[in-house]
């Protein structure tokens, strides 16, 4: 969170507390956020609270971040000497149980570090503690939504999803949520349908909680384009609370720069992207955060291979190990395997012509903003709806079959959307949906409406 000072409207400066989500894909679009807030109202003074271990890599990716925005760490929760376990969700169970004491840490050494009174909280949603912060303080509360908005009508319907489909086929559609007709029960995220009881994780209470702690939020901020979205369910949504503010894609700049020499990249990538067909390349890459089990990774091989295209897989070191025996040489003619790639650049490249993604939001909404289709294997959390947004909503896509990779099945897809003609239709799909993406950002699109709201909203706390 951030702090923010009175000086577009009369020169006293306040002091903003910005509080995010140290986990996965989270701190970028908060940061982005306060970036975009700092450049809009110059005269204003943010803070930005975080844990140490979250806060070092945003200072090494944001060199310059403006004298406006101090950074704050916080504990992790995590005891000291205690190791946790191989599951993510015991550290964000830490964290958010240590969250009101910490989070008053932080608000402490802030207010200590301005000599100013908060006068607004603008946290992740996610952080739900922070609620509690702001009514201490009596201060508006601005809780922003990082991943699709779809998912949290999703989360804000819970107890209603949990009555009606306790016992559901993953088929049953969710017809009774306003906006969701076209997902189904074994599209929503693990804590939506894992139901109260002595086994919920607090992570999945904190979620489950949303329903009833975001109405009392001044203003909610969607990572998202209006435009992009069912009507009725952002009707539904715009009707929940007092501002519903769709402010476009945080972590993305639009329209995206124009893509870098070829010879400027340090990867290879583009300069092997230039020797390929257009529209031919099939890209894939999981995220920073998504491990696909070893067989599922067996599975894509030998796929790729036997496809015969032209491939680029951002595959992390450590799994290179479990590729097939002598995979990477028999291939080595039309496919190349990196650590990593610079995956914005990658998806704007007219050589690449579809898009193998885990459903993360953020390379959602790369491949949206270059038009690139996708072929969709979701893993957890909201990547399910996220999916189905991408195959049955905007029409852009496919997800595999069965919803985990085998070479088959991977193979179907890569065929469907480089060959057939079904795949020439999620093409110029893609295209519209890119066109739409940037007429949404741009100067008269409805985020630069809402983002200018937001600002109103948060200076006049």
């Amino acid at each position: 969170m951030g702090f923010h000072s009175e000086g577009i409207i009369g020169g006293i400066k306040n002091i903003y507390i910005y509080i995010y989500f140290p986990f996965g894909s989270h701190p970028t679009p908060l940061l982005n956020l306060v970036l975009k807030l700092a450049n809009a109202a110059p005269n204003l003074q943010f803070s930005f609270i975080g844990t140490e271990h979250s806060n070092k890599p945003l200072l090494i990716s944001k060199p310059h971040i403006p004298d406006a925005i101090k950074f704050y760490s916080i504990n992790d929760g995590v005891p000291e000497g205690h190791v946790p376990g191989g599951h993510p969700v015991e550290r964000v169970n830490l964290f958010l149980q240590a969250c009101p004491q910490n989070l008053q840490k932080g608000i402490d050494m802030a207010v200590a570090h301005t000599k100013e009174r908060v006068t607004c909280v603008i946290s992740d949603a996610f952080v739900a503690p922070s609620l509690t912060v702001a009514q201490r303080l009596n201060v508006p509360w601005v809780p922003v939504w990082p991943p699709l908005s779809c998912s949290l009508s999703a989360h804000f319907y819970t107890d209603l999803i949990r009555q009606t489909c306790n016992s559901a086929a993953g088929d049953t559609p969710l017809d009774f949520v306003p906006g969701l007709s076209k997902m189904r029960v074994e599209d929503l995220p693990e804590d939506v349908m894992q139901g109260a009881g002595e086994e919920e994780t607090l992570f999945s209470k904190t979620l489950a909680s949303l329903g009833s702690v975001l109405p009392q939020a001044e203003a909610v901020v969607v990572n998202f384009f209006e435009e992009l979205d069912p009507p009725l369910l952002v009707n539904d949504m715009k009707s929940k609370f007092k501002y519903y503010l769709y402010v476009g894609f945080l972590t993305l700049s639009l329209p995206l720069p124009p893509l870098p020499p070829s010879d400027t990249d340090e990867t290879g990538c583009l300069s092997w992207l230039d020797k390929q067909k257009g529209g031919s390349v099939v890209y894939v890459s999981f995220g920073t955060v998504v491990t696909p089990p070893p067989h599922e990774i067996v599975a894509v091989a030998e796929a790729l291979e036997a496809s015969g295209f032209p491939f680029l897989w951002s595959l992390k070191e450590h799994l290179k190990g479990v590729l097939p025996n002598g995979f990477l040489e028999r291939t080595s003619e039309c496919g190349k395997v990196v650590g990593w790639a610079p995956q914005t650049q990658v998806l704007g490249h007219g050589s690449v012509g579809v898009f193998v993604t885990h459903c993360g939001c953020n390379s959602v909404f790369e491949s949206m903003s270059n038009g690139v289709p996708m072929i969709c294997r979701p893993f957890f959390g909201d990547h399910g709806l996220t999916g189905r947004m991408v195959e049955d909503v905007w029409e852009i896509g496919v997800r595999v079959e069965g919803g985990v990779f085998t070479k088959d099945g991977l193979l179907k897809c890569l065929r469907l959307i480089l060959v057939e003609e079904e795949g020439n239709l999620m093409k110029k799909n893609a295209v519209q949906v890119k066109r739409t993406v940037l007429d949404a950002a741009g100067a008269q699109g409805k985020a630069a409406q809402d983002f200018n709201t937001l600002v109103e909203v948060v200076s006049r706390s």
